[in-house]
């Protein structure tokens, strides 16, 4: 159940122990249920803020003092709400309930949906994500990191994106790349800075790489963007693997 391979505890149990696997199988479900309603709270919450502050950002304009000032309380106001929501989130994903979400079939939906979003573009995707590679990460979540990430690589690239990914001790490495026009080591360090934008005739508010490089530090990962062997831009994530405890079945005496 700590690992994520079991929800509840099995039936069956003998005569003498059975109320008690019922009580904690309740409690289970409860707990499932208040983790679910916190989680849709802060949801809630972060979708209803992020895109009034991002619209603040972008309409409030530069160049006296007391514009400047007020970007940057909107700036301060951001951050702050970013810092509680994380806190909150990270709260809840340490919880006792820990999720295994295999990516390969989130990321192959996602390729589909964005392959028809840019119907006008003639993009080949190649996919050599395993199948069996789990990671420990809520599934809307691992949603968000590789939405944010594909979407990128769509928007920038010319003809081809790659995906692939790789067990590295405890960790998943994913790694996304594209043959687009790639970016300066200069833009990769901005990139990764929320509200920061590099082509202010490209839309969008400049927080999706920011986002993926918080939501994966929660999970203790992390973010790295480099230069792609298709000449555009490397992302590669680093998240907990799902499948560690998988050798340790329930009820094996140790």
């Amino acid at each position: 159940i700590r690992s994520g391979l079991r929800e509840r505890l099995p039936d069956g149990q003998p005569r003498e122990v059975q109320p008690l696997a019922d009580e904690l199988n309740a409690l289970l479900v409860q707990n499932a249920a208040n983790l679910e309603r916190a989680r849709r709270h802060v949801s809630n919450l972060a979708h209803g803020l992020k895109t009034p502050l991002a619209t603040l950002t972008l309409a409030l304009p530069k160049g006296s003092r007391s514009d400047s000032d007020l970007h940057d309380l909107v700036m301060l106001m951001e951050r702050r709400i970013r810092h509680h929501l994380g806190r909150a989130r990270s709260a809840a994903i340490g919880g006792p309930v820990r999720t295994r979400t295999a990516i390969a079939p989130r990321a192959r939906d996602l390729v589909l949906v964005l392959t028809k979003v840019n119907a006008e573009k003639l993009i080949a995707v190649t996919d050599e994500i395993p199948s069996d590679i789990v990671v420990a990460c809520e599934p809307q979540d691992v949603d968000e990191l590789l939405g944010n990430v594909l979407e990128n690589a769509f928007r920038w690239c010319r003809t081809k994106i790659a995906m692939r990914a790789s067990l590295q001790g405890r960790d998943v490495i994913l790694a996304i790349e594209d043959d687009g026009p790639g970016l300066s080591p200069e833009q990769m360090a901005k990139a990764t800075q929320a509200g920061q934008r590099l082509d202010e005739s490209s839309p969008g508010f400049g927080f999706g790489l920011s986002i993926t490089r918080e939501l994966a530090e929660l999970y203790s990962g992390s973010l790295d963007l480099d230069k792609s062997a298709l000449g555009g831009l490397l992302v590669s994530l680093r998240l907990p693997r799902g499948d560690m405890d998988a050798e340790t079945p329930f009820g094996r005496s140790q």
